[in-house]
């Protein structure tokens, strides 16, 4: 599940819906007998509370489901009557997030959760980025001088390198059939067995994607120093009839 279905417009739909699915995992443990979990991912961001957001009741009746499964793993309810022999198996449920002190205090309180914090090492990151760039050829040491190049960087930003070096291939190769203008007819109005411009994929080396990492650093220090409101409204001081704002 994603933090996006912890919200519906029916009430109570969400709760029942983590219901449904830790049944349907107990069930495929029942039936198969093979080992299932129930997975939520950015659990914060669908029912964490975050500046003056608004507790809905969906969001309470999701924490009071988790409660109940947390401290009633074997019986669970989708609304129909209780029967003695309606005994479920036990399913862990896995829940990511990014910030667990927005969540309601006694759902994530020991006992009903056991937190992991994970803090990857320099070596942990090393061995993580080798394994991203290892079809690509990119031997141990040239990862060692990118991650040395941008230290203190999140994971995602050593993946977006290879992103940023095939966004700039893929311009450079619409351009060269014929721009923006001629690409619907180049490429979605082919004919069949006409064939397709060819795309070569570009090859990933230490400077080409050292040149893309610096144009994200760029970018990172643009969204951190740049107060997009002093260059929409200029600030209007001293009294009149104007708004000031500050």
């Amino acid at each position: 599940m994603s933090a996006g279905e912890m919200e519906s417009e029916w009430a109570g739909e969400p709760g029942k819906l983590i219901r449904d699915r830790y049944r349907a995992a107990a069930q495929l443990v029942k039936n198969r007998g093979v080992l299932s979990c129930l997975m939520i991912n950015d659990l914060d961001a669908g029912i964490g509370r975050f500046g003056n957001t608004q507790m809905t009741v969906n969001n309470q009746m999701v924490v009071g489901t988790l409660m109940n499964l947390a401290d009633n793993p074997t019986r669970v309810s989708i609304g129909q009557e209780w029967r003695d022999e309606d005994v479920v198996k036990r399913i862990p449920i896995i829940v990511t997030g990014n910030d667990f002190s927005t969540v309601w205090a006694p759902l994530i309180r020991d006992g009903r959760m056991d937190k992991f914090y994970w803090q990857p090492t320099r070596e942990d990151i090393l061995n993580i980025v080798y394994q991203m760039y290892r079809k690509d050829g990119l031997m141990k040491s040239e990862i060692e001088k990118i991650i040395d190049t941008f230290p203190n960087q999140a994971l995602d930003f050593y993946g977006a390198l290879r992103s940023r070096t095939y966004d700039s291939s893929i311009l450079k190769w619409v351009s060269q059939i014929g721009g923006l203008a001629k690409l619907e007819e180049n490429v979605l109005r082919k004919k069949k067995g006409e064939e397709l411009p060819e795309f070569i994929a570009p090859e990933q080396t230490v400077e080409s994607l050292i040149e893309a990492g610096e144009s994200l650093v760029k970018e990172q220090r643009m969204v951190m120093e740049m107060r997009l409101s002093d260059v929409y409204m200029k600030k209007q001081e001293g009294t009149g009839p104007g708004i000031g704002f500050s």
